[in-house]
């Protein structure tokens, strides 16, 4: 046969340069890769096949590696993207890796690079949803790792678009999902937390925990870890330099790890209010009479606060706590309010980082310098402390005008 010879498929249809149809009825088309190589796509239908050549010389125009992308799978590009991740945090590693194997692997992560579609990201998020019980917040951590994955994939020329792109937005508004507001307590509900903690015989042992968490806003992870190398009382100030997490190892055990701040903002002072002064001397006093085994994580010693079994505190169990304490007091307040006649002062679900904003509330309540706030709290974005400013002065002026009502003369 000719070179320029026509050729014709099985119903007679004028065959293209390269394209072939089997004796079965499978069409086939060769092409070479950018590396030189000969490739053969296969199809039941030349329509099919035909769509597959368009992209096929789209990508080679465009520079995207047609040939490595069809072996390279998502599992493979994670590895990349994680090896050339050096700036890590290694708490943040272990979560990455963990959640990856856990939950992408063995699914999407099994996929090519190249084959992989927004439908397909959608309907695996949905899955992780009903299925295995993620909530969409929980999902935004996964949701990073596999957008940052795709996004290398693109860069690298794997593939043109980036298919996790505007999924998790979708599914949000699928969801009618909003981020839920923090907010921290009033000085009310923070005086009856504390109040009742302190008269607990059950909880008391927690309180200096919660005055420390209270009166400085550390976020909890800094405050577990916190070391009397920390704590400098000749100039009345706490040194906020690393963060302890618990969290689950590739060998699915738990254990605590110490590590930087969460950024470089988080490194930094917090003078000690006279009650968090008194509570740690309190408590280098009672260590002192009783003093613990020597606890060692990652080359850190003298931890300020132990459990009764000595290790530090466990940021899920603090958690567990205080829901526990909320609803052991909302309960007694309940009885008390209805004996005395009057409505009760209930406390609201909140968790550790909630006392850590509710300091930042008080702070804002009494300081108008916002660069100080974010300081002292360590906020990377100032837009973070602006929000709870402006929470806090809506609250204030709101307060303000019930106390002008019916003082200015206007009629």
């Amino acid at each position: 046969m000719g070179k320029n010879q026509k050729r014709y498929d099985g119903a007679h249809v004028l065959l293209r340069l390269n394209e072939y149809q089997r004796k079965d009825g499978m069409y086939l088309y060769k092409y070479r890769d950018e590396t030189g190589e000969t490739r053969i796509v296969y199809s039941k239908a030349l329509a099919k096949l035909r769509e597959k050549e368009k992209r096929i010389q789209r990508d080679l125009e465009d520079g995207i590696l047609t040939g490595r992308r069809n072996a390279i799978t998502v599992n493979d590009m994670f590895g990349i993207y994680m090896g050339g991740k050096t700036e890590l945090k290694e708490k943040t590693r272990i979560n990455y890796e963990y959640l990856f194997g856990k939950y992408v692997s063995g699914r999407v992560g099994k996929e090519k690079i190249a084959e992989v579609k927004y439908s397909q990201v959608k309907q695996f998020y949905i899955y992780m949803i009903k299925e295995v019980g993620f909530q969409l917040s929980s999902l935004e951590i996964i949701h990073t790792i596999l957008h940052s994955v795709f996004n290398l994939a693109v860069r690298d020329d794997y593939i043109r678009k980036n298919p996790t792109e505007g999924v998790l937005t979708e599914l949000k508004k699928d969801y009618k999902w909003h981020r839920p507001k923090r907010h921290g307590l009033t000085e009310e509900e923070q005086v009856a937390f504390l109040t009742y903690v302190s008269g607990s015989k059950r909880y008391r042992s927690w309180l200096p925990l919660f005055v420390l968490l209270l009166g400085t806003g550390c976020r909890i992870g800094e405050m577990i870890g916190l070391t009397w190398q920390d704590c400098d009382f000749e100039k009345n100030l706490i040194d906020i330099n690393h963060s302890t997490s618990y969290l689950k190892g590739k060998d699915e055990k738990f254990a605590f790890s110490i590590g930087s701040p969460k950024s470089e903002t988080a490194r930094r002072g917090i003078p000690m209010l006279e009650v968090v002064r008194r509570t740690l001397l309190e408590l280098q006093e009672a260590q002192g009479h009783r003093p613990p085994e020597e606890l060692e994580i990652d080359g850190y010693t003298g931890f300020v606060l132990r459990n009764r079994n000595g290790n530090v505190y466990n940021p899920s169990s603090v958690n567990r706590t205080i829901i526990r304490i909320v609803k052991a007091y909302n309960c007694e307040e309940r009885d008390r309010a209805e004996q005395e006649g009057r409505e009760p002062l209930l406390l609201p679900h909140f968790s550790a980082h909630s006392l850590r904003h509710t300091f930042c509330c008080r702070l804002c309540e009494n300081e108008t310098n916002i660069k100080v706030i974010q300081e002292i709290m360590g906020h990377s974005d100032i837009a973070t402390t602006m929000n709870i400013y402006a929470e806090v002065a809506e609250k204030k002026k709101q307060e303000v005008f019930c106390k002008l009502d019916g003082k200015i003369k206007l009629l």
